[in-house]
């Protein structure tokens, strides 16, 4: 069962990794939703409404699938697991995003006017 588990987790993260190597490869004019504001113009502002929305939504829907179990509505403990595993993941990696522009911004601010 812990050989299995760790094998959906794997498969689980190696989608992901999937998902958001596609994004990267995306051009921010073809006015994809998650990269801009729909009109081919790139909003970072609009790009980080985006992703704060949809870290929500898994945290929601891992939330939801947790509580179904432990109540007894699911018996699917395994999909409730990377549900929650989707969750942590899409947190972690906002927050290294919001670190790396943090970390931008000092750096801009360290320059010489």
């Amino acid at each position: 069962m812990g050989t299995e588990l760790a094998g959906l987790i794997r498969a689980d993260l190696a989608a992901l990794t999937n998902d958001a190597n596609r994004l990267a490869a995306v051009a921010p004019a073809a006015g994809h939703p998650a990269l801009g504001d729909g009109t081919g113009n790139f909003s970072f502002a609009q790009s980080m409404k985006n992703a704060l929305v949809s870290v929500d939504q898994d945290q929601q829907v891992a939330n939801q699938k947790m509580a179904d179990v432990d109540s007894g509505k699911s018996d699917d403990l395994v999909g409730a697991m990377l549900s929650s595993q989707q969750a942590n993941l899409s947190f972690s990696m906002l927050m290294q995003v919001r670190n790396k522009v943090m970390g931008a911004v000092d750096e801009l601010l360290k320059l010489p006017v």
